[in-house]
Protein backbone atom coordinates (compact mmCIF):
# COMPACT_ATOMS: atom_id res chain seq x y z
CA UNK A 1 0.00 0.00 0.00
CA UNK A 2 1.09 3.43 -0.98
CA UNK A 3 1.71 5.97 2.29
CA UNK A 4 -1.41 7.89 1.31
CA UNK A 5 -3.73 4.58 1.09
CA UNK A 6 -2.10 3.13 4.17
CA UNK A 7 -3.05 6.76 6.21
CA UNK A 8 -6.34 7.00 4.63
CA UNK A 9 -7.31 3.17 5.55
CA UNK A 10 -6.24 4.10 8.94
CA UNK A 11 -8.26 7.11 9.44
CA UNK A 12 -11.79 5.63 7.66
CA UNK A 13 -10.72 2.92 10.48
CA UNK A 14 -11.26 5.70 13.36
CA UNK A 15 -14.68 6.39 12.09
CA UNK A 16 -15.97 3.32 12.70
CA UNK A 17 -14.10 2.48 15.91
CA UNK A 18 -15.22 3.10 19.32
CA UNK A 19 -13.93 5.32 22.13
CA UNK A 20 -13.01 1.98 23.50
CA UNK A 21 -11.15 0.04 20.80
CA UNK A 22 -9.37 3.38 19.27
CA UNK A 23 -5.55 3.20 17.88
CA UNK A 24 -2.82 6.28 17.53
CA UNK A 25 -2.53 7.18 14.08
CA UNK A 26 0.68 5.73 11.76
CA UNK A 27 3.77 7.27 11.51
CA UNK A 28 3.07 8.99 8.10
CA UNK A 29 -0.10 11.18 9.76
CA UNK A 30 2.61 13.09 12.05
CA UNK A 31 5.86 12.86 9.84
CA UNK A 32 5.68 12.90 5.83
CA UNK A 33 6.08 15.81 4.13
CA UNK A 34 3.28 15.04 1.22
CA UNK A 35 0.94 14.46 3.87
CA UNK A 36 1.40 18.35 5.64
CA UNK A 37 1.15 19.48 1.94
CA UNK A 38 -2.24 18.46 1.55
CA UNK A 39 -3.30 19.69 4.85
CA UNK A 40 -1.95 23.00 4.08
CA UNK A 41 -3.99 23.05 0.79
CA UNK A 42 -6.74 21.29 2.02
CA UNK A 43 -7.16 22.23 5.81
CA UNK A 44 -5.37 25.71 5.96
CA UNK A 45 -6.15 26.67 2.79
CA UNK A 46 -9.54 25.93 2.57
CA UNK A 47 -11.00 25.84 6.55
CA UNK A 48 -11.88 28.99 8.98
CA UNK A 49 -8.42 29.84 10.70
CA UNK A 50 -8.34 31.58 13.98
CA UNK A 51 -5.56 34.37 13.82
CA UNK A 52 -5.90 35.76 17.36
CA UNK A 53 -8.60 37.75 19.01
CA UNK A 54 -10.70 40.68 17.53
CA UNK A 55 -9.48 43.18 19.84
CA UNK A 56 -6.01 43.05 18.40
CA UNK A 57 -7.25 45.49 15.90
CA UNK A 58 -9.39 47.57 18.64
CA UNK A 59 -9.29 51.25 16.82
CA UNK A 60 -10.26 52.72 13.64
CA UNK A 61 -7.31 52.32 11.27
CA UNK A 62 -5.11 49.81 13.31
CA UNK A 63 -3.73 46.68 11.43
CA UNK A 64 -2.27 43.47 12.27
CA UNK A 65 -0.01 41.17 9.74
CA UNK A 66 0.52 37.92 9.29
CA UNK A 67 1.03 34.89 7.48
CA UNK A 68 -1.11 32.17 6.02
CA UNK A 69 0.06 29.41 4.23
CA UNK A 70 2.60 31.29 3.09
CA UNK A 71 0.05 34.03 1.97
CA UNK A 72 1.47 37.38 3.49
CA UNK A 73 -2.57 39.27 5.38
CA UNK A 74 -3.12 42.07 7.35
CA UNK A 75 -6.51 42.13 9.21
CA UNK A 76 -7.42 45.98 9.32
CA UNK A 77 -10.19 47.74 11.21
CA UNK A 78 -12.16 49.91 9.21
CA UNK A 79 -14.03 53.16 9.29
CA UNK A 80 -16.86 51.38 9.86
CA UNK A 81 -15.51 49.24 12.59
CA UNK A 82 -15.63 46.01 10.92
CA UNK A 83 -12.60 44.15 10.78
CA UNK A 84 -11.54 42.80 7.23
CA UNK A 85 -8.75 40.89 5.83
CA UNK A 86 -6.95 41.99 2.92
CA UNK A 87 -3.58 40.43 0.97
CA UNK A 88 -0.97 42.41 3.03
CA UNK A 89 0.85 43.05 -0.51
CA UNK A 90 1.12 45.87 -2.88
CA UNK A 91 -0.91 45.99 -6.20
CA UNK A 92 2.15 47.96 -7.53
CA UNK A 93 5.30 45.20 -7.50
CA UNK A 94 4.36 43.28 -4.29
CA UNK A 95 5.94 45.52 -1.67
CA UNK A 96 4.67 44.03 1.95
CA UNK A 97 2.10 47.01 3.18
CA UNK A 98 2.46 46.36 7.05
CA UNK A 99 4.93 44.33 9.35
CA UNK A 100 3.44 43.74 12.96
CA UNK A 101 1.16 46.03 13.82
CA UNK A 102 0.52 49.53 13.16
CA UNK A 103 -1.93 52.33 13.27
CA UNK A 104 -3.21 54.80 10.61
CA UNK A 105 -6.07 56.59 8.60
CA UNK A 106 -4.52 54.67 5.46
CA UNK A 107 -1.95 51.71 4.25
CA UNK A 108 1.05 53.26 3.01
CA UNK A 109 3.76 50.89 1.15
CA UNK A 110 6.94 51.72 2.10
CA UNK A 111 8.50 51.07 -0.75
CA UNK A 112 6.55 53.83 -3.59
CA UNK A 113 4.03 55.24 -1.27
CA UNK A 114 0.90 53.77 -2.89
CA UNK A 115 -1.79 53.76 -0.49
CA UNK A 116 -4.93 52.11 0.37
CA UNK A 117 -8.23 53.14 2.10
CA UNK A 118 -9.00 50.99 5.04
CA UNK A 119 -11.39 49.45 2.91
CA UNK A 120 -8.65 48.28 0.66
CA UNK A 121 -9.62 50.80 -2.24
CA UNK A 122 -6.08 52.36 -3.90
CA UNK A 123 -6.32 55.85 -2.03
CA UNK A 124 -3.40 57.31 -3.78
CA UNK A 125 -0.50 56.02 -6.43
CA UNK A 126 2.07 59.07 -7.15
CA UNK A 127 3.19 60.06 -10.31
CA UNK A 128 0.95 57.25 -12.36
CA UNK A 129 -1.31 59.59 -13.97
CA UNK A 130 0.18 59.20 -17.15
CA UNK A 131 -0.04 55.29 -17.41
CA UNK A 132 -2.09 54.80 -20.07
CA UNK A 133 -3.47 51.17 -19.00
CA UNK A 134 -3.77 52.31 -15.53
CA UNK A 135 -7.43 52.11 -13.30
CA UNK A 136 -7.24 53.75 -10.30
CA UNK A 137 -10.77 52.58 -9.15
CA UNK A 138 -10.30 49.08 -10.78
CA UNK A 139 -7.37 48.79 -8.21
CA UNK A 140 -8.27 47.01 -4.89
CA UNK A 141 -6.51 44.90 -2.65
CA UNK A 142 -7.42 41.33 -2.57
CA UNK A 143 -9.86 40.58 0.42
CA UNK A 144 -10.44 37.63 1.87
CA UNK A 145 -13.52 36.09 3.95
CA UNK A 146 -13.27 36.78 7.62
CA UNK A 147 -15.82 35.76 11.00
CA UNK A 148 -15.91 36.90 14.92
CA UNK A 149 -16.69 34.36 17.43
CA UNK A 150 -16.91 34.66 20.75
CA UNK A 151 -14.25 37.30 20.08
CA UNK A 152 -12.24 35.10 18.40
CA UNK A 153 -11.22 36.28 14.29
CA UNK A 154 -11.23 34.25 11.80
CA UNK A 155 -10.84 34.24 8.33
CA UNK A 156 -10.56 31.75 5.19
CA UNK A 157 -8.67 31.55 2.04
CA UNK A 158 -11.71 29.62 0.38
CA UNK A 159 -13.37 31.32 -2.25
CA UNK A 160 -16.59 30.81 -0.92
CA UNK A 161 -16.66 29.52 2.51
CA UNK A 162 -20.03 27.89 4.61
CA UNK A 163 -20.53 30.74 7.15
CA UNK A 164 -18.71 29.57 10.52
CA UNK A 165 -21.02 30.51 13.53
CA UNK A 166 -23.68 28.24 12.34
CA UNK A 167 -21.50 25.30 12.90
CA UNK A 168 -20.27 26.38 15.98
CA UNK A 169 -23.86 26.44 17.33
CA UNK A 170 -24.08 23.80 19.79
CA UNK A 171 -20.51 24.47 21.23
CA UNK A 172 -21.93 27.94 21.66
CA UNK A 173 -24.58 26.60 23.86
CA UNK A 174 -21.87 25.13 26.42
CA UNK A 175 -19.44 28.23 26.70
CA UNK A 176 -22.04 30.91 26.04
CA UNK A 177 -22.14 31.38 29.61
CA UNK A 178 -18.90 32.51 30.13
CA UNK A 179 -19.13 35.07 27.48
CA UNK A 180 -15.56 34.79 26.05
CA UNK A 181 -16.55 37.74 23.92
CA UNK A 182 -16.32 39.85 26.79
CA UNK A 183 -12.71 38.30 28.23
CA UNK A 184 -9.90 40.71 27.96
CA UNK A 185 -6.11 39.61 26.50
CA UNK A 186 -3.47 40.25 28.96
CA UNK A 187 -1.17 37.92 27.72
CA UNK A 188 0.21 37.11 23.85
CA UNK A 189 2.85 35.28 23.07
CA UNK A 190 4.54 33.90 19.61
CA UNK A 191 6.34 30.90 19.54
CA UNK A 192 7.88 27.95 17.16
CA UNK A 193 6.97 24.15 18.75
CA UNK A 194 9.60 21.44 17.57
CA UNK A 195 6.96 19.15 17.10
CA UNK A 196 3.89 17.94 14.40
CA UNK A 197 1.42 20.61 14.59
CA UNK A 198 -1.59 17.49 15.12
CA UNK A 199 0.83 16.59 18.20
CA UNK A 200 0.21 19.71 19.55
CA UNK A 201 -3.41 19.87 19.11
CA UNK A 202 -4.06 16.30 20.31
CA UNK A 203 -2.00 17.36 23.59
CA UNK A 204 -4.05 20.19 24.36
CA UNK A 205 -7.07 18.39 24.01
CA UNK A 206 -6.68 15.13 26.02
CA UNK A 207 -6.84 15.31 29.81
CA UNK A 208 -4.68 11.83 29.89
CA UNK A 209 -2.17 13.59 30.57
CA UNK A 210 -2.42 16.09 32.65
CA UNK A 211 -2.07 14.20 36.71
CA UNK A 212 1.50 12.50 35.01
CA UNK A 213 2.94 15.55 33.12
CA UNK A 214 1.75 18.74 34.88
CA UNK A 215 2.58 17.10 38.36
CA UNK A 216 3.09 20.04 40.18
CA UNK A 217 1.87 22.81 37.63
CA UNK A 218 -2.21 21.40 36.19
CA UNK A 219 -2.54 18.04 38.48
CA UNK A 220 -3.42 20.57 41.41
CA UNK A 221 -5.90 22.78 39.29
CA UNK A 222 -7.35 19.97 36.89
CA UNK A 223 -6.60 16.52 37.56
CA UNK A 224 -7.06 14.06 35.08
CA UNK A 225 -9.67 12.36 37.08
CA UNK A 226 -12.45 15.30 37.08
CA UNK A 227 -12.16 15.15 33.28
CA UNK A 228 -15.07 13.93 31.04
CA UNK A 229 -15.58 13.96 27.52
CA UNK A 230 -18.53 15.38 25.63
CA UNK A 231 -20.33 14.63 21.89
CA UNK A 232 -17.99 15.94 19.29
CA UNK A 233 -19.74 18.26 16.13
CA UNK A 234 -18.23 18.58 12.29
CA UNK A 235 -16.42 21.05 13.34
CA UNK A 236 -15.30 20.95 16.66
CA UNK A 237 -14.78 18.70 19.60
CA UNK A 238 -14.19 19.29 23.28
CA UNK A 239 -13.69 17.89 27.32
CA UNK A 240 -14.63 18.93 30.66
CA UNK A 241 -11.09 19.65 32.79
CA UNK A 242 -13.00 20.12 36.64
CA UNK A 243 -11.28 22.36 38.43
CA UNK A 244 -10.12 20.85 42.00
CA UNK A 245 -12.62 21.14 44.57
CA UNK A 246 -9.85 21.94 46.81
CA UNK A 247 -8.58 24.78 44.37
CA UNK A 248 -9.43 28.19 46.29
CA UNK A 249 -11.32 30.13 42.91
CA UNK A 250 -9.89 33.84 41.99
CA UNK A 251 -13.31 34.58 40.66
CA UNK A 252 -16.40 33.42 39.93
CA UNK A 253 -16.52 35.20 36.64
CA UNK A 254 -19.81 36.15 34.69
CA UNK A 255 -22.83 36.25 36.61
CA UNK A 256 -24.61 33.86 33.99
CA UNK A 257 -22.32 30.86 35.00
CA UNK A 258 -23.97 28.14 37.05
CA UNK A 259 -21.65 26.96 40.05
CA UNK A 260 -21.56 23.52 37.99
CA UNK A 261 -20.06 26.07 35.05
CA UNK A 262 -17.68 28.18 37.20
CA UNK A 263 -16.20 25.13 38.68
CA UNK A 264 -15.47 23.52 35.29
CA UNK A 265 -13.02 24.18 32.62
CA UNK A 266 -14.95 23.62 29.16
CA UNK A 267 -11.63 22.33 26.43
CA UNK A 268 -12.54 22.95 23.10
CA UNK A 269 -11.24 23.02 19.37
CA UNK A 270 -12.19 24.40 16.53
CA UNK A 271 -9.57 22.62 13.89
CA UNK A 272 -7.47 23.50 12.40
CA UNK A 273 -6.48 26.07 14.41
CA UNK A 274 -7.94 26.68 17.55
CA UNK A 275 -7.76 25.16 20.89
CA UNK A 276 -9.02 27.16 23.73
CA UNK A 277 -9.17 26.39 27.21
CA UNK A 278 -12.73 28.27 28.48
CA UNK A 279 -12.81 29.03 32.33
CA UNK A 280 -15.04 31.84 34.38
CA UNK A 281 -12.37 33.80 35.68
CA UNK A 282 -9.97 33.81 32.83
CA UNK A 283 -9.45 31.71 29.45
CA UNK A 284 -6.40 29.79 27.62
CA UNK A 285 -6.19 29.70 23.75
CA UNK A 286 -3.20 28.88 20.86
CA UNK A 287 -4.31 29.67 17.61
CA UNK A 288 -1.91 26.63 15.84
CA UNK A 289 -0.46 27.15 12.22
CA UNK A 290 1.88 24.00 10.71
CA UNK A 291 5.45 25.58 8.71
CA UNK A 292 7.17 22.16 8.50
CA UNK A 293 6.37 18.27 9.84
CA UNK A 294 8.15 19.06 12.88
CA UNK A 295 8.07 22.60 13.32
CA UNK A 296 4.68 24.79 14.21
CA UNK A 297 3.99 28.35 14.84
CA UNK A 298 1.60 28.35 18.07
CA UNK A 299 0.19 32.04 19.05
CA UNK A 300 -0.60 31.63 22.63
CA UNK A 301 -2.50 33.91 24.57
CA UNK A 302 -4.72 34.38 28.44
CA UNK A 303 -7.95 36.44 28.47
CA UNK A 304 -10.02 37.56 31.29
CA UNK A 305 -13.52 38.33 32.53
CA UNK A 306 -13.67 41.37 34.46
CA UNK A 307 -11.94 44.66 35.66
CA UNK A 308 -11.05 43.55 39.06
CA UNK A 309 -7.44 41.86 38.32
CA UNK A 310 -4.32 43.00 40.46
CA UNK A 311 -0.76 42.30 38.70
CA UNK A 312 0.14 39.93 40.91
CA UNK A 313 -2.94 37.73 40.06
CA UNK A 314 -2.16 38.34 36.17
CA UNK A 315 1.35 37.64 36.55
CA UNK A 316 0.22 34.30 38.52
CA UNK A 317 -2.16 32.69 35.95
CA UNK A 318 0.88 33.51 33.10
CA UNK A 319 3.39 31.89 35.35
CA UNK A 320 1.00 28.65 35.52
CA UNK A 321 0.27 28.80 32.16
CA UNK A 322 3.91 29.55 31.01
CA UNK A 323 5.30 26.64 32.96
CA UNK A 324 2.47 24.36 31.50
CA UNK A 325 3.16 25.53 28.22
CA UNK A 326 7.02 24.36 28.72
CA UNK A 327 6.01 20.74 30.09
CA UNK A 328 4.20 20.48 27.16
CA UNK A 329 7.03 21.69 24.92
CA UNK A 330 9.29 19.73 25.74
CA UNK A 331 7.57 16.50 25.47
CA UNK A 332 5.96 16.66 22.18
CA UNK A 333 9.54 17.84 20.87
CA UNK A 334 10.81 13.96 22.88
CA UNK A 335 7.42 12.40 21.06
CA UNK A 336 8.60 14.19 17.67
CA UNK A 337 11.68 11.98 18.16
CA UNK A 338 9.91 8.89 19.10
CA UNK A 339 7.53 8.95 16.06
CA UNK A 340 10.28 8.73 13.75
CA UNK A 341 12.05 5.74 15.23
CA UNK A 342 11.99 3.00 13.37
CA UNK A 343 10.59 0.97 16.47
CA UNK A 344 7.35 3.60 16.41
CA UNK A 345 4.13 1.01 16.51
CA UNK A 346 1.16 3.01 17.33
CA UNK A 347 -0.36 2.15 20.60
CA UNK A 348 -4.29 2.23 21.79
CA UNK A 349 -5.98 5.40 23.01
CA UNK A 350 -7.42 5.82 26.52
CA UNK A 351 -11.18 6.05 26.92
CA UNK A 352 -13.46 8.55 25.89
CA UNK A 353 -12.85 10.92 29.15
CA UNK A 354 -9.43 10.64 28.65
CA UNK A 355 -7.98 10.51 25.28
CA UNK A 356 -11.81 10.59 23.48
CA UNK A 357 -10.67 13.92 21.58
CA UNK A 358 -7.56 12.73 19.79
CA UNK A 359 -10.11 10.20 18.09
CA UNK A 360 -12.80 13.18 17.55
CA UNK A 361 -9.48 15.02 15.76
CA UNK A 362 -8.94 11.68 13.83
CA UNK A 363 -12.79 11.52 12.62
CA UNK A 364 -12.31 15.48 11.58
CA UNK A 365 -8.85 14.89 9.66
CA UNK A 366 -10.59 12.00 7.73
CA UNK A 367 -13.80 13.98 7.20
CA UNK A 368 -11.93 16.10 5.14
CA UNK A 369 -8.75 14.73 4.20
CA UNK A 370 -9.53 10.79 3.17
CA UNK A 371 -11.39 11.68 -0.13
CA UNK A 372 -8.60 13.81 -0.89
CA UNK A 373 -6.09 10.64 -0.26
CA UNK A 374 -8.12 8.57 -2.11
CA UNK A 375 -7.68 10.72 -5.32
CA UNK A 376 -4.05 11.66 -4.56
CA UNK A 377 -3.27 7.48 -3.36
Amino acid sequence: MSVFSDLRAALKSSENLGYDSAWAMPRAFYADPDVLALEKKHLFGSEWICIGRAEEVPEIGDSMAFTLCDEPLVAVRGDDRKIRVFANVCRHRGAILVEGKSRGKRIVCPYHHWSYNLDGTLAGAPRMEAHGGFQKDDCKLPEYWTEEWCGFLFTSLAADPPPLGPKLEPLKALIGNYHMEEMKLRYLADEIWHTNWKSLIENFMEGYHLSPLHKTTLHPVNPTRLCSHFPAGDSYFGYNAGYSPDLPRSQKGHPDLSDAEADNCVMFAVPPGLISGCGGDYSSFICVQPETVDRVRAKLGLIFYGEGWSEEAVDKAVTLFNDTMSEDKTVLATLMKGINAKSYVPGPLAPADFEGNVLDFYRYVSRRLSPVLETEG
